[in-house]
């Protein structure tokens, strides 16, 4: 066994067989790793150590934080306020979507991933007050250096999947630079699954950088008492075709969320 499967079998040896750990990702045709945090016990839950470390652009998962600065910074008011359509856009990255091209509030566009909703307040954010407030939440590397508004999607600004776990549990916490009444709206608008057991509070994110498509589902999970914490991103060349890719970032996520008992 090789150093890699050596930590995700002692991660996991209570749960699942050392086997069935790959078993999802290799179901999915893609490569990638889920890091969980259990609240209540402090326990971090991985299936690679060191992909877990590792950074990538964020893609739409950025949009969490970038909510918070837009709040912050005074350019929207709350998830209500309406973006303006600039009447343009470069479909390119994810095809003609006319259902978000159009005026769309906040809550909509995050819900949505409207993303030139988002690049329309980076506009106004500008790159100095964002390199401010990444800086004081310890998000990212730091690197704003690409010239792109969505540098989020694309260029060296990067980070890891235990490094979003860690904002998400100080935006749980309210523990950031970010005001209480902006953390509470971020919470409502990431609300994607509420039922009697459970409260799923998440963001996808897709990109496709240097012909591979990068696929994120970053959130928390109230239930049964605890909170966990997840950051799953998956990998597969882009001639590579797999209509599967998009979903594949929640199954893989759940199926280890069920391992250790959290659904």
């Amino acid at each position: 066994m090789n150093i890699r499967l050596l930590i995700i079998c002692c991660v996991f040896a209570m749960d699942a067989p050392a086997q069935n750990l790959e078993t999802p990702f290799q179901t999915c045709h893609v490569n990638g790793s889920t890091t969980i945090y259990d609240y209540n016990s402090h326990k971090w839950t991985v299936t690679d150590e060191v992909d877990s470390h590792r950074g990538s652009q964020p893609a739409s998962t950025f949009k969490i934080i970038n909510l918070l600065i837009a709040l912050e910074t005074g350019i929207i008011k709350d998830e209500n306020a309406i973006i303006k359509w600039p009447g343009t856009t470069d479909t390119t990255l994810y095809g003609y979507r006319p259902d978000i091209y159009r005026d769309i509030s906040v809550k909509e566009a995050f819900e949505l991933s409207a993303g030139w909703a988002f690049i329309e307040l980076a506009k106004q954010v500008g790159r100095k007050k964002y390199k401010t407030y990444l800086q004081r939440s310890n998000y990212g590397n730091g690197d704003l250096s690409e010239k792109g508004d969505d540098f989020w999607n694309f260029g060296n600004f990067h980070v890891s999947p235990r490094n979003q776990i860690e904002f998400l549990i100080s935006v749980y916490d309210n523990k950031t630079i970010f005001s209480k009444q902006n953390i509470a709206i971020l919470k409502k608008v990431m609300v994607t699954e509420k039922t009697t057991d459970h409260t799923l509070r998440s963001k996808t994110g897709w990109t496709r950088v240097e012909g591979n498509d990068i696929g994120w589902w970053v959130g928390y999970l109230e239930s049964k008492g605890n909170v966990y914490f997840f950051a799953t991103r998956i990998t597969k060349q882009r001639s590579v075709p797999n209509p599967g890719f998009g979903e594949c970032r929640k199954t893989i996520t759940r199926e280890f969320l069920r391992q250790i008992n959290a659904l």
